[in-house]
This record gives structure tokens, sequence and C-alpha cells, in this order.
């Protein structure tokens, strides 16, 4: 039987890598909180590819995410998220899922 350790070890063995992009070309800034940084509002900024398109590739364990975009530093909700749930500030949040929950 495996520790709590081994455990926890094997699955971030496990991580895969998600890739966000976000389109705005009057943005300045863009960075991403979420479950995944105990929703920091600059430690995941985007990466600025062109004019209008930032990109960001995360690595992360197997699991249920939920996260808010910061442009200009208005949380918003990630328009081209699939799923998305209430939060209780009466907005959204975008719902990432990455591989098999545990």
């Amino acid at each position: 039987m495996k520790s709590k350790k081994e455990s926890k070890l094997a699955r971030q063995s496990e991580r895969q890598t998600m890739h966000l992009e976000y389109l705005d070309g009057k943005a300045r800034s863009v960075c991403i909180a979420g479950s995944f940084n105990d929703w920091h509002p600059s430690t995941t900024p985007m990466l600025h590819m062109s004019h209008d398109r930032r990109v960001k590739e995360l690595s992360l364990p197997p699991g249920r995410y939920e996260y808010r975009l910061v442009v200009d530093g208005e949380w918003i909700c990630d328009p081209a998220a699939t799923e998305k749930v209430t939060n209780p500030f009466g907005g959204c949040n975008a719902v990432l899922m990455v591989g098999e929950p545990v």
C-alpha cells in the first residue's frame, strides 16, 4: 500500500499541460487566478503573443480547477471556457478538468 506522500508524488508525475488562450486587442495585462494558485491575481501572467492574443501553458496534476482571468485588474470569466459555474460573488468561474479527478 502506498503512503500519502508516495501517492501525491505519483499524481504529480501525471501532470498534464493545459493550454489557455485569451483574445483581446485592448488588454495591457492578463493573468490567471484560480484554485491551482490560491486565487493570486498576479502570479500566473499570460504571455503576450501578438496584438490581441495571450496564451499560457499550465502544468497541473489531475483534478478539477476553477479559475478567472484578471484583465487589466478586472476579474472576468474566461469567455472561451466550455464549462462555467456560478461563484459566491455573483459572477462565474471557468472550470478546467485535467485528466481523471482524484
